[in-house]
């Protein structure tokens, strides 16, 4: 069976899916974007196909090895999408963004579709039932809301989230999980709603790494799935052929 391997490169971390046809068989952390790494991964796996999807400054010999031992595609505004994109300045919307509406309309196709990723940021992508990415909003994500409170403060800790915290807080710790965590929680409520009062019903698709954990705290029903990302860019990888 032919193997594809879809390549996420984000802010936080480099990871990486394997797929046997349309079955997600593995998922990779991957140290860093050096040729040994890549090329480690290509023998080991033996890809017919890979995909790259990337918002940081990748080294560039990364696309060389890949397109030198497989089918390689560059996921960018210049991709064959399964969807349109009647928005200003195509060229600038992330590769994340585009992986995650391909995601949305594969699994449901001809709908109106908010896809919400949680990352660095949490991205809002709003698909609608003609399968136009009409676009959405970008606001900071769980460990940047921790950062800026220590950074931008004198006394404030930095803290990593536990998922055990209070509703009510009861000292600075504690305040700051629980701040993040519900604020986060009902922003994503929030903007749900309004996109509920201008659309009436729609698919919400939730992804990142916190979905399982964050999942529980919203209202809203949702489609959760911490590999959406990965799914997309199997779906355009198999739409390019």
């Amino acid at each position: 069976m032919p193997v594809t391997i879809c390549f996420d490169f984000g802010n936080t971390r480099l990871k990486a899916a394997v797929f046997e046809n349309d079955h997600l068989k593995e998922i990779i952390i991957i140290n860093d974007d050096s040729r040994e790494t890549i090329e480690e991964i290509t023998r080991r796996y033996k890809p017919a196909y890979t995909i790259l999807s990337s918002v940081i400054h990748h080294q560039p010999i990364v696309e060389d090895v890949l397109a030198h031992h497989s089918s390689f595609h560059k996921l960018s505004h210049q991709t064959k999408l399964p969807f349109s994109t009647p928005v200003g300045k195509p060229e600038t919307i992330g590769a994340d963004r585009l992986a995650l509406c391909a995601a949305a309309v594969s699994l449901f196709p001809n709908r109106n579709n908010l896809a919400i990723g949680m990352g660095t940021c949490i991205t809002y992508n709003f698909i609608n039932n003609q399968n136009q990415f009409l676009g959405g909003s970008i606001s900071p994500g769980l460990e940047m809301r921790f950062k800026s409170m220590h950074g931008l403060t004198a006394k404030l800790p930095l803290v990593s989230m536990e998922w055990n915290f209070p509703l009510i807080g009861y000292d600075t710790k504690t305040n700051l999980l629980s701040g993040v965590a519900w604020g986060m929680a009902k922003e994503i409520d929030g903007i749900i709603g309004a996109y509920a009062e201008k659309y009436g019903n729609f698919n919400v698709l939730l992804t990142g790494g916190d979905t399982l954990h964050f999942a529980p705290l919203l209202k809203n029903q949702i489609f959760a799935d911490p590999q959406l990302i990965f799914k997309g860019l199997y779906a355009i990888s198999e739409y390019n052929r």
